[in-house]
C-alpha cells in the first residue's frame, strides 16, 4: 500500500511542478505591451501629447530614431507649447478604439503661408551660395536643447531610449538640432502584469508531495525488510540437528555491521534526492511574481480634499476655471538642474572673465557686479573672484505661480548653501526668465546675513504670488523698501524710516551707514571732502509672499562716493587700487574722482499690523562704477 501511495505522489509532484513551471515558461504572457508610429513629413519638432504616453498604464519607455541626432526632453504641457510658439510641429495621439497612434501636422497662425510642415524646414538653394550655407547652419535659438523649461532631456546619435514615469500633464518633445527634420520612428512600451501567482503554490506543493513521496517509499522498504525476517522452526527440536559451530564474534560483528552500513547507506542516499531537489525547486519560485498577492487598496488619486456636495440638488461649479488654473513656475528636481548648469557655466566664466559669456545667465545687479569683477581682475589679478554660485544643496526654493506664460515672465527665489565650505554663507538668488526659449538668469545674488530669521514660505509645489511694487498690505509697499532703506544708511538714525528697520544683526548698517561713512572720511587727507548719495537701483523690485501674509522683497540701491580737492589741487584714485583699475583713469583731477557700490538686498517684510520691523536677510556690494567727478 505504500508503494502504490508513492507512486501516486510522485505522478501528483510530476504534474503539479511541470504544470507550476509551464506558467512560467509555455503559457507565460508578454511582458509589456507597445504601440509604434512612422511619422511621415519634414517637421523639425514632434510631441507626444499625453494621452499616447497615457494610452496604457505604468512607466513609459520610449524609443526614437531616425535622424543623425536624436533628442528626447519631457516638460509641462503648457511649457512644451510655450516653447514651439509659432513653430509648426507634429503632433502624437491616441486613438483609443483603433488602439493606435495617430499623427497631424499643426501649424499655428504665423504670417505667411504656413500651411505645411515643411515650412519648419528653409530648403537651401540649389547653388553653392552664402545663402545656401546660411540656411543649412542650425539657429541656436531654434534648438530645444539645454532648455530650462524641461523637467528632463536625452540627446545621443541615431537612437534614444529612455523610461519614464509621467503624469497626465507631460508632453514629451521630439527634435534633431530644431532645423533638420525630427526623428520619424516612435515607439513607446509600458508594462503589463504577467505574473502566475499559482507558478509558486504549484512548484512548491509539488516539491512537498514529492517528499512526501519518498517518505512513504523509505517507509514501505522499511515495512519490507521487517516482514522478511528470520522465522523459528518449532517442528524440530534441537536433537534433530547437530548445533553447527559458533562464528568467530569479530567475524559476527563484521556481518552485522556490514549489513548494517548497506541498509544505512541506501537509506541516505534516497533521502538525500528531496534534500536536493526541494531546494532546487523552491529557489526557482522565490520572486515575487510566483505567488498570489495580498495588497492591501490601491491608494486613491482623487483630490486630497474634496468639494462638498450640494445641499440644494444643483450642480457645484469649478472653483478656478481650468484657463486660470496656477502652478508653480518650476519644481524642485527642477531647479536642482538648472542650478547645476548654472553653477557649472559661472564657475567657466569668472576663470575666463569673459564679459559677454556671463550675460547669458546673468542680468541686472548681479551681472553689472560680475562684469565690473572682470574688468578689475584684468588689471589686478590678485583682486579675489566674486562669490561662486553653488549648485546643491537648496535649502529653499520658491517659485512664482503663474497660469500659462505671463507676459512679464516667470521668477524663482532659491537659497543655496556651499556644501564644501561651512564658513561661506547661503546664496539667496533671485532668477528670471523673460520668455519661454530664454533660459533663467540670475538677477540678485546676496549672501544671507549671520543667523538670518527667513519665514516660512509655501511648498515648491505650489509657489507664491508675485506681489505688486504698491501692494499696500504690507508695512511699507514693497517699492518704496529700498528708497527707505537707503535713506536709513545715509541719515542712520536720523531717517524718518529707522524705526521700520530692525537694527539687530544688520551689519551692513554699520559698514554702508552713518559708522562706515565717517570712517572712510576720517582716512582721507586734510586736502579732501567726501559726499555720500544714495539711489534705488534700476532693477525692478521683486517681492513674494510668505505664508503670514508677509513678503519676502529683494532690490537693490547704488551708493556714490564722491572725493574732491578743497585747496584748489588735484586728487585721483590710489595707483593699484580697485577704483583705478575699474574706471582706467589713472591721472589726477580737480574736479575729482568718484566710486559707485551696488548694493543687493533681500529684506522680509511683514504684513500691515504686524508688531515687527522689516528685517534685512541678506545683501552683497562691490564696486559697480568709478570715473572722473563729470
Amino acid at each position: 500500500m505504500r508503494f502504490a501511495l508513492a507512486i501516486v505522489a510522485f505522478v501528483a509532484a510530476a504534474v503539479m511542478i511541470g504544470f507550476g513551471i509551464a506558467q512560467r515558461t509555455v503559457y507565460l504572457e508578454p511582458d509589456r505591451v507597445s504601440l509604434s508610429a512612422e511619422i511621415e513629413g519634414a517637421a523639425a519638432y514632434v510631441v507626444i501629447e499625453p494621452e499616447a504616453l497615457g494610452a496604457h498604464p505604468g512607466k513609459q519607455t520610449i524609443t526614437v530614431s531616425g535622424s543623425d541626432t536624436v533628442f528626447v526632453s519631457y516638460g509641462r504641457s503648457s511649457d512644451v507649447a510655450a516653447w514651439l510658439g509659432d513653430s509648426p510641429y507634429v503632433v502624437v495621439g491616441y486613438d483609443a478604439e483603433a488602439e493606435a497612434f495617430t499623427s497631424e501636422v499643426v501649424t499655428p497662425s504665423v504670417e505667411g503661408d504656413a500651411s505645411s510642415a515643411d515650412a519648419a524646414v528653409p530648403e537651401a538653394p540649389a547653388t553653392g551660395t552664402d545663402d545656401a550655407a546660411a540656411a543649412a547652419t542650425p539657429d541656436p535659438a531654434a534648438s530645444p536643447v539645454g532648455s530650462d523649461l524641461w523637467l528632463d532631456e536625452f540627446t545621443d546619435e541615431r537612437s534614444v531610449t529612455t523610461t519614464v514615469d509621467v503624469p497626465e500633464d507631460i508632453s514629451v518633445l521630439l527634435a534633431s538640432d530644431g532645423t533638420a527634420p525630427a526623428p520619424s520612428d516612435l515607439e513607446i512600451a509600458w508594462p503589463l502584469d504577467n505574473s502566475t501567482p499559482l507558478a509558486g503554490p504549484l512548484i512548491v506543493g509539488g516539491a512537498l508531495v514529492f517528499l512526501g513521496g519518498i517518505v512513504l517509499l523509505v517507509s514501505g522498504f522499511r515495512h519490507h525488510r521487517r516482514s522478511r525476517g528470520p522465522r523459528r522452526n518449532l517442528g524440530k527440536g534441537p536433537r534433530g540437528r547437530l548445533p553447527s559451530a559458533p562464528k568467530p564474534p569479530s567475524l559476527r560483528r563484521s556481518q552485522v555491521t556490514g549489513g548494517g552500513r548497506r541498509a544505512v547507506g541506501r537509506a541516505k542516499r534516497i533521502a538525500l534526492v528531496p534534500l536536493l531537489v526541494v531546494p532546487a525547486l523552491a529557489l526557482s519560485a522565490c520572486s515575487a511574481d510566483y505567488w498570489p498577492r495580498f495588497d492591501l487598496a490601491p491608494p486613491s488619486t482623487a483630490p486630497a480634499t474634496e468639494m462638498p456636495e450640494p445641499t440644494d440638488g444643483t450642480a457645484t461649479e469649478e472653483p478656478v476655471p481650468e484657463e486660470e488654473a496656477m502652478e508653480s513656475a518650476v519644481t524642485v528636481p527642477q531647479m536642482e538642474r538648472i542650478m547645476r548648469r548654472v553653477a557649472v557655466f559661472t564657475n567657466e566664466a569668472d576663470a575666463a572673465r569673459d564679459s559677454a559669456a556671463i550675460a547669458q545667465r546673468f542680468a541686472g545687479p548681479a551681472l553689472d557686479a560680475r562684469q565690473a569683477n572682470y574688468t578689475i581682475r584684468g588689471a589686478l589679478p590678485d583682486q579675489p573672484a566674486p562669490t561662486a554660485i553653488p549648485a546643491s544643496p537648496l535649502t529653499l526654493t520658491l517659485p512664482q505661480q503663474v497660469a500659462g506664460w505671463p507676459g512679464s515672465g516667470r521668477t524663482v527665489l532659491t537659497i543655496a548653501k556651499n556644501s564644501e565650505d561651512e564658513t561661506v554663507a547661503p546664496t539667496a538668488l533671485v532668477l528670471q526668465q523673460a520668455s519661454p526659449r530664454e533660459n533663467y538668469k540670475i538677477v540678485y545674488a546676496m549672501s544671507l546675513a549671520p543667523d538670518a530669521d527667513v519665514p516660512e514660505v509655501a511648498p515648491a509645489s505650489i509657489g507664491a504670488p508675485l506681489i505688486s511694487p504698491e501692494f499696500k498690505g504690507l508695512v511699507m509697499p514693497p517699492g518704496q523698501v529700498a528708497a527707505a532703506y537707503a535713506d536709513v544708511l545715509l541719515k542712520g538714525d536720523a531717517s524718518e524710516f529707522a524705526a521700520l528697520f530692525d537694527p539687530e544683526g544688520d551689519v551692513l548698517r554699520e559698514q554702508l551707514g552713518v559708522t562706515g561713512q565717517q570712517a572712510i572720511n576720517d582716512s582721507l587727507p586734510p586736502t579732501a571732502d567726501i559726499t555720500f548719495s544714495n539711489v534705488v537701483g534700476t532693477s525692478p523690485t521683486v517681492a513674494l509672499a510668505t505664508n503670514d501674509s508677509g513678503a519676502l522683497v529683494t532690490a537693490s540701491i547704488e551708493q556714490t562716493e564722491k572725493v574732491t580737492p578743497n585747496d584748489g589741487g588735484t586728487i585721483g584714485f590710489e595707483a593699484g587700487a580697485p577704483g583705478a583699475a575699474l574706471s582706467g583713469f589713472t591721472g589726477k583731477s580737480a574736479k575729482g574722482v568718484q566710486r559707485v557700490i551696488g548694493v543687493q538686498l533681500l529684506f522680509y517684510v511683514p504684513s500691515v499690523g504686524s508688531d515687527e520691523q522689516i528685517r534685512l536677510l541678506g545683501w552683497s556690494e562691490s564696486l559697480i562704477g568709478a570715473s572722473e567727478v563729470p
